[in-house]
C-alpha cells in the first residue's frame, strides 16, 4: 500500500504542465491566418500590435480595428503499444480563442495601438475510464495577454515599436488516482489563478517597389501560481490523512520566448507571397516543481525534468486579389513538437504538426472588411513513451479551426 501512495505523490508531480507542451496558440488574425500565419512582415492594420509591433506604424490607415474569434474542434488518439490492442479517443470540448486590436496614427510618424487576445491555451478531455486516466483525464488552461504598443517611423521605409505585455492565467485539471474510495477511485482536481509581465519588440523594413522584412522578439513570461487548489476527493478513510482533502499548491511554468522572422513580396498589386521562420525558446522549460502548502510522508514537494527543446517553425503562404472586394488566401507550415519523447505525457500530445490554411475576405465597402479563415492540422502519428510511469503507445491528432472576423479602417 506505501509503495502505491508514493506512486501518487509521484504522479502527481508529474502530470500537469498547463501553459507548455506546445500549446502556443498563433491565432492573431484571420487575414494572417488563411496565409499560413505569416504576419511578422505584414501592417496590413492593427494586428501587427500582436505580430510585429514595429510594423504598427507603417499601417496603411490612420485608424485600425480588428476583431476575430476560432473555434477550436480537434481529437486525439492512442493506441497502446502492440500487443495490446486497446484504443482510446479524447472527446474535448471547443476552444475558443480570440482577438481585438485598435491602432492609429498618434502623429505623422508616430503609432499606438493595443491587443487582447490568448496566445496560450487548450481543453483536453480524455474518455471516461480510459488507461491514462492516473495520469490525466480532462484539462482546461487559458492565458490572455493585454498589450498596449507604440510604433515609431523612423525613415519611409524602417520603423520599429514595443509593447508591454500583461498575461492572465488560469488552470482546471482533474485526474483520478489509484486508490479505491467509497464512490469508485480518488480523485484529484488542480484550480488556479496567475498573472505576469512581460514584452515584445521589432522592427519593419518596407520596400516602396513591394518587398517587407520583419523582425519580432516576444518575451518569456513566468506564470506563478500560488496558492492554487489542490483538492482531494473520494480518498478511503485509511488514507485521509495523507491526502489533505484541501490542500494548497505553488507551480511556476514559462510562456516561452519567441523570435520571428519574416519576408513578404507584393509580386503584383494582386497577387502578395510570403514565408516566416518562428523560434520558440521552449528549452526555458527544463523542470517542473510542485510546491505543496501541506507536506505529508506521502505527498512532499515534487521536481520534475521535463527537458523541452526549441522548435523553429517555417511557414509560407500568399493572398489573391479576385476583386477590388474579393480576397483569396492559402498557407500552411510544418510545427514540430518540443516535447522530449522521454517524457510524453497524455495531458500534453503535443506532436509533429503539418498544418494547411485557407482564408477569403469580403469588403461590402472600402472601410469595412469581412474576414473568414480555415486551420487544417495533422498531429503526425507516432511511437512515444512516457518513461517515469512505463506509458507507450501511438498518438495520432487531427484539428479543425475555422475563424471569422471584421476589420474596419479609415
Amino acid at each position: 500500500m506505501r509503495k502505491c501512495i508514493i506512486m501518487v505523490a509521484f504522479l502527481l508531480a508529474t502530470s500537469t504542465t498547463i501553459y507548455a507542451g506546445g500549446y502556443q496558440v498563433s491565432l492573431h488574425g484571420q487575414r494572417q491566418l488563411g496565409m499560413g500565419l505569416i504576419g511578422t512582415s505584414l501592417a496590413l492594420d492593427a494586428s501587427a500590435t500582436f505580430n510585429n509591433p514595429g510594423a504598427l506604424a507603417m499601417m496603411p490607415e490612420q485608424l485600425s480595428i480588428v476583431g476575430g474569434i476560432n473555434g477550436v474542434f480537434g481529437s486525439t488518439a492512442y493506441q497502446m503499444e502492440t500487443p495490446s490492442v486497446y484504443q482510446a479517443k479524447t472527446d474535448n470540448p471547443p476552444g475558443t480563442p480570440f482577438h481585438f486590436y485598435v491602432a492609429g496614427m498618434l502623429t505623422d510618424r508616430l503609432a499606438g495601438g493595443i491587443a487582447v487576445n490568448t496566445p496560450y491555451g487548450n481543453s483536453l478531455k480524455w474518455e471516461d475510464g480510459w488507461a491514462g486516466r492516473f495520469l490525466i483525464q480532462e484539462i482546461s488552461m487559458r492565458a490572455i495577454t493585454i498589450q498596449p504598443t507604440l510604433s515609431f517611423r523612423l525613415t519611409d521605409m524602417l520603423s520599429l515599436g514595443a509593447g508591454f505585455v500583461y498575461a492572465i492565467g488560469s488552470v482546471d485539471l482533474e485526474r483520478a488516482l489509484p486508490v479505491e474510495g467509497p464512490g469508485g477511485e480518488g480523485q484529484l482536481n488542480i484550480d488556479g489563478n496567475a498573472t505576469n509581465y512581460g514584452f515584445n519588440a521589432g522592427l519593419q523594413f518596407a520596400h516602396p517597389l513591394g518587398f517587407s522584412a520583419g523582425l519580432s522578439y516576444r518575451s518569456k513570461i513566468m506564470m506563478e501560481i500560488e496558492n492554487g487548489d489542490a483538492l482531494f476527493s473520494n480518498i478511503p478513510s485509511s488514507l485521509a490523512s495523507e491526502f489533505p482533502a484541501e490542500n494548497r499548491v505553488d507551480v511556476s511554468l514559462p510562456l516561452p520566448a519567441n523570435l520571428d522572422f519574416g519576408i513578404s513580396y507584393q509580386v503584383t498589386p494582386d497577387l502578395l507571397l510570403g514565408m516566416a521562420l518562428h523560434y520558440v525558446f521552449w528549452s526555458e522549460y527544463e523542470e517542473l516543481v510542485f510546491d505543496f502548502n501541506e507536506n505529508t510522508s506521502s505527498l512532499p514537494d515534487s521536481y520534475n525534468k521535463r527537458d523541452y527543446s526549441n522548435t523553429l517553425i517555417v511557414r509560407a503562404g500568399g493572398e489573391y486579389r479576385v476583386t477590388p472586394a474579393f480576397y483569396l488566401r492559402a498557407g500552411g507550415y510544418f510545427d514540430p513538437t518540443p516535447v522530449n519523447s522521454d517524457y510524453f505525457s497524455p495531458e500534453t500530445p503535443s506532436l509533429d504538426n503539418l498544418a494547411f490554411t485557407g482564408g477569403a475576405s469580403f469588403m461590402p465597402s472600402s472601410n469595412l472588411s469581412i474576414d473568414a479563415s480555415l486551420l487544417y492540422i495533422i498531429g503526425m502519428e507516432e511511437d512515444m513513451r512516457y518513461t517515469p510511469e512505463n506509458f507507450n503507445g501511438t498518438y495520432s491528432s487531427r484539428i479543425i479551426i475555422p475563424g471569422i472576423g471584421i476589420t474596419y479602417q479609415f
